[in-house]
Formats: C-alpha cells, structure tokens, sequence
C-alpha cells in the first residue's frame, strides 16, 4: 500500500493514514496513531506494524481494531482489578457520550410515559419558558459547546482550558437565566461533553461527535424508535469494516473466546499466554508455559 501511493510531499503522518486505510466512508478510525513510545512498543509486541514518518511527532500503528481505540497504555501499568474497571467506564462513557442527548429528546418529546411522574412536572416546570423544541433546545448548547472546544483548542495552552470551562459556564447560567435552554439541558449536555473527554483517542471521540448529531435527528423524528434503528445501523456499519483485511469488530464479532481476556476485562498478565490474532500465525505464544506463569507465593 505504501508502494501504490502518489503523491508530491507527504507533510505528515495523516496523509498516509488517508492514502493506505481500508474504509474510506466512515467515521471511525481504522489507523491508530499516538506519539506514545510505550503504545508504540506494545503494538510491535502483538504483532502490529508502525509507520514512522520522518519529521512529525506520531506514528501509525496498524491495523487497528475498535477495542484498541478504548484501551490505554496505563491500562497495563497498575494491577488488573483496576484496570478492568477503567476500561469498564471507558466503554460507559462511550454509550453515555453518544446516547444522552438523543434518548432525552425521544424521551420528552415522544415517550413522556417512561418518566416518573415527580421527575415529569420538575421537567415540565422548567421548560415551561423555553421557546424551543427538546431537539433545537440540544442543537444549540451541542453546537455552542462545540465552538467552545475548537476555540479552547486554537488558543494558547495557557489560557485555552480556562476559556473553554469559563465560556461553558458563563454561557450556559446565561441562556438559563434567559430562558433559552432549560437546566436539564445543560446538565445533559455538560454530561456528554466529560464523557467524550474519557477517550484516550481523539479520532475516536470525533466519530462519536459526528454519529451524536445523527442519532439526535433520528430521536427528534421517530424518538425511541429511531434511536435504535440508528443503533443497528452503526453496528450494522461497523462489523462491515476492515482495518488491513482484519473485521474490524474482532474479538467480538467474529467471536474469539482467546483474546476476551483483553478487551473489555483485563486479565492478569500471567493468564495471557497468547498474542492477539491479528493475522500472524507465528509466535503466537506471549510467554512460558501456563504451569510455569503464575507467580507463587513465598514459603
């Protein structure tokens, strides 16, 4: 693939991240890159490639999987009960960040019968001066947090956060005490915003920024029902794709019952004898026997 590109400059590793992957039309990412030398390192040791371009800090490493997109160097640096519980919030934030905003609208707009009837009139108070619909309601503050996060990002480091977190209060208190959103609304949305900061990788978050809108438009119109057409469409999506001829859904679908003990949960490190499957079918082996693996304790 390297050998099939055409090109006058490659300025950095992004251009060959566009040029070599396997889907095109997607909002997910099928090349993982970091600047991280540890990631870099553990990749090699499961027998994935790195790419490496001359004067640009990140590397790519492929192919990449959607559970390696929620999994974090520091995952294998602190004892594994903590570690699966990390990576069990990893996965929490992922369905909090892209689901909290489309089932709130769906619903307060279709299915005001799932809602505790205590809960309905503190919900109905609060919105009795909005002049907005729960959907252009969550279209504005989504939209607003967002310009918020690219001007924290194009600012200088220095004052970059603090002008992110103080527009976002100072914003949100004002378009309350205006009476353009309601309090639920902001709460919703600031929940949605910390759990896309959960995610080691950007490329990740983005895709669930971009797939948030979708799944909102679809609440707005078909509520309950068109959040989960929405959901079996991406799942549909993507257990069609591939990263370097890999499913991209592997272990999961298709299903390997060897590398569960590396994806969701973390096993100890003396329980994973093999590699993942990743295509190579040569030292497959990760370590010593399984006799031998378990640590023992002193006499």
């Amino acid at each position: 693939r390297l050998d099939r590109i055409d090109i006058d400059g490659i300025l950095e590793s992004g251009y060959i991240e566009e040029l070599i992957q396997d889907g095109v039309y997607t909002p997910f990412p099928t090349v993982y890159n970091t600047e991280r030398p540890d990631a870099v390192a553990a990749g090699l040791l499961e027998g994935r490639v790195a790419i490496m371009v001359d004067g640009t800090p990140f590397v790519l490493l492929v192919p990449a999987l959607f559970v390696h997109f929620l999994h974090a160097p520091e995952d294998y640096y602190q004892r594994y009960d903590i570690s699966t519980l990390i990576r069990l919030l990893r996965y929490l934030s992922f369905f909090i960040a892209l689901l909290t905003p489309s089932i709130y609208i769906a619903v307060t707009t279709f299915h005001q019968e799932m809602i505790p009837t205590s809960l309905l009139i503190s919900i109905a108070a609060q919105r009795e001066g909005v002049p907005f619909p729960a959907f252009i309601e969550a279209l504005i503050m989504e939209i607003t947090f967002e310009i918020l996060r690219e001007a924290g990002v194009r600012m200088p480091r220095a004052v970059g956060a603090a002008i992110s977190i103080v527009g976002a209060l100072v914003l949100g208190e004002a378009a309350v005490q205006a009476g353009i959103v309601s309090p639920v609304m902001v709460i919703v949305v600031s929940l949605t915003a910390i759990s896309s900061f959960v995610f080691p990788t950007y490329n990740m978050a983005i895709a669930v920024r971009i797939l948030r809108f979708m799944l909102m438009i679809l609440a707005a119109t078909f509520g309950l029902y068109g959040i989960a057409l929405g959901l079996i469409g991406i799942v549909l999506h993507l257990c069609s794709l591939r990263s370097f001829g890999l499913p991209y859904m592997s272990p999961f679908a298709p299903f390997n019952w060897q590398n569960q003990k590396d994806t969701i949960l973390r096993f100890p490190l003396w329980s994973i004898f093999h590699r993942p499957r990743l295509g190579n079918k040569a030292n497959i082996i990760r370590q010593q026997s399984p006799k031998k693996a378990k640590p023992k304790p002193p006499q």
